[in-house]
């Protein structure tokens, strides 16, 4: 065998032994900073993210996957602090008012938000729809604010509510201006189960449009988070051009069709992100 062939054939192990060698990345909840009872009253309050808004202990157990002792003593324990309440006449309980205060606090305390307020009710007066402003959480995106316009549709969003980023026109934008790497990690964590009848879940089509998004500034989606809807986003990017978050108008198919929003009102959400990107970061790169 020749030097080079020995040589590559060196090397070679050495990269299999170090791949064999490899730890497996740790998994966080066994550091012995993780608070385990912590994340067991997370699992308490998310009971309640389905659609029950009141439960009795043995179902709120249920949706905690918690045995009924630790339940029974997280809830009565939230019950004291305030963020449960016993509903009168009954065995339910429900959230409190209180849990409001996070996310009051979280508006108050991002800039983004701040920033985006003026373009968002500019577009709400001007052009009468619905202005939405969402940013990405893991595999989805959250309204993080919400202005109506003179004819609301789809009223059971509000801030807070989250719909997965591929099936969403803001989601789709934001996708665009990321890399393939961090796009191909949230398409497998999205649950690809349709939301309407039109909900595109082939993973190559919702590249596609992905990448379609990209080349146009935008992304245009029709009847796919909800029926009746179409909604055109736009990405507000950082100095770096990455997406932070989206801006998106939703109006009804009943009074707009798909070429009308993208003649009308795809350059309104383009340049309100355009706008607020110049305006947090300084710069705004396409």
């Amino acid at each position: 065998m020749s030097k080079t062939a020995d040589s590559m054939s060196e090397a070679s192990g050495k990269t299999v032994a170090a791949d064999a060698g490899a730890k497996p990345k740790a998994d966080p909840r066994e550091s012995s900073l993780f608070v385990g009872s912590t994340e067991k009253t997370f699992q308490i309050l998310h009971a309640f993210d389905g659609p029950h808004r009141q439960m009795p202990l043995s179902e709120i157990a249920k949706a905690a996957n918690l045995d009924r002792s630790a339940a029974q003593r997280l809830v009565y324990t939230l019950e004291v602090l305030g963020y449960l309440r016993r509903v009168h006449g009954t065995r339910n309980y429900a959230l409190t008012p209180k849990l409001l205060q996070f996310s009051y606090n979280y508006q108050r305390a991002n800039e983004l938000i701040e920033k985006a307020f003026p373009y968002l009710l500019d577009i709400s007066r001007s052009v009468g729809e619905t202005a939405n402003l969402q940013e990405l959480d893991g595999a989805e995106i959250v309204f993080v604010a919400r202005f109506p316009g003179k004819h609301l549709v789809n009223i059971e969003f509000m801030v807070g509510s989250r719909l997965p980023a591929y099936y969403t026109a803001s989601g789709t934008a934001i996708l665009s201006r990321l890399s393939e790497e961090e796009r191909e990690d949230i398409l497998a964590r999205t649950d690809l189960r349709p939301l309407t009848p039109f909900t595109i879940c082939d993973p190559d089509r919702l590249r596609a449009r992905v990448r379609e998004a990209g080349e146009k500034g935008y992304a245009l989606l029709t009847n796919e988070a909800v029926m009746g809807d179409i909604s055109v986003g736009a990405a507000i990017t950082d100095e770096h051009g990455r997406a932070v978050a989206g801006i998106s108008i939703s109006v009804p198919a009943t009074r707009w069709t798909p070429e009308q929003v993208e003649q009308e009102l795809a350059r309104h959400v383009q340049v309100a992100a355009a706008s607020i990107s110049v305006h947090k970061f300084g710069s705004y790169s396409r």
